[in-house]
């Protein structure tokens, strides 16, 4: 399913990551529910948790289309990515699909493990899907937060609403999801591709996620830098984990190698 979806990254490079993950994501989830839905293994759990899945990818999905088409700051950043998609050789394409999709397969993969192997409802579980419904709620919050604020103050940094707890809620929100789909998994994974699978995914997506978080940083001080209310926020309010004191992304290099 996801190799299936994803493939629109075909049609413009810069969506194999990210429309084509939101609604990937949203595909597992649909295939999982009718798959399972048929064959038996649904239980309000696993129901619970592929349908977050769902909400997950479509909301992302449907955020991203809409940002690109009404955004004239991200149409340029689209645009270039467009420009840059039409030089990438095609089987360079090809490779990004399958590692995409294999990324996408691998993050959901603890709600199909507990799945297949007709785990029963634990507690493990159940706190799972709680954080990762709590990463959903964060981020959908942090997105409409930020493009509120913006409307009104396109030229000032956001440090309104969940923006005042970190910098960057919206990946902080992505992180916490993550996190709560592979810890409903740790009591029921199975062997060592299943662990392998889940901790790929996992660790993957927050790599990915801490490097998102530093790259946004630097463009927030190449923009605001120089503004004193900006250099306030940034060094009293943490770039992505509540509570932790990580404000400068000169510290944090390690976040992406």
């Amino acid at each position: 399913m996801a190799l299936i979806i994803s493939a629109i990254g075909f049609y413009r490079y810069i969506w194999f990551i990210s429309v084509g993950y939101g609604f990937s994501i949203a595909g597992i989830g649909v295939t999982m529910l009718v798959a399972f839905g048929i064959w038996g293994g649904l239980d309000p759990l696993t129901i619970v948790m592929s349908a977050l899945l769902v909400v997950y990818g479509l909301r992302l999905g449907t955020y991203l289309i809409v940002r690109e088409s009404r955004s004239a700051s991200y149409r340029d950043v689209g645009q270039a990515a467009i420009e840059h998609g039409r030089t990438v050789a095609l089987p360079l394409k090809v490779l990004t699909w399958i590692a995409c999709a294999a990324l996408y397969a691998c993050e959901a993969s603890p709600v199909l493990f507990r799945l297949s192997n007709h785990a029963p409802v634990d507690a493990v579980g159940i706190v799972g899907a709680a954080i990762m419904g709590t990463g959903i709620i964060l981020e959908s919050v942090a997105d409409f937060t930020k493009n509120r604020f913006k409307r009104h103050h396109p030229d000032r940094f956001c440090d309104v609403g969940v923006f005042r707890i970190v910098r960057c809620p919206n990946y902080l929100g992505e992180v916490l999801t993550w996190t709560g789909v592979f810890v409903s998994g740790v009591t029921v994974l199975r062997g060592f591709w299943q662990w392998a699978a889940a901790i790929i995914g996992y660790v993957c997506i927050v790599w990915i996620m801490f490097g998102g978080a530093r790259r946004l940083e630097l463009r927030q001080e190449r923009n605001y830098g120089q503004d004193p209310a900006y250099r306030h926020y940034s060094t009293h309010t943490p770039i992505l984990i509540p509570l932790i004191p990580l404000y400068s992304v000169k510290n944090a290099k390690w976040l992406v190698g």
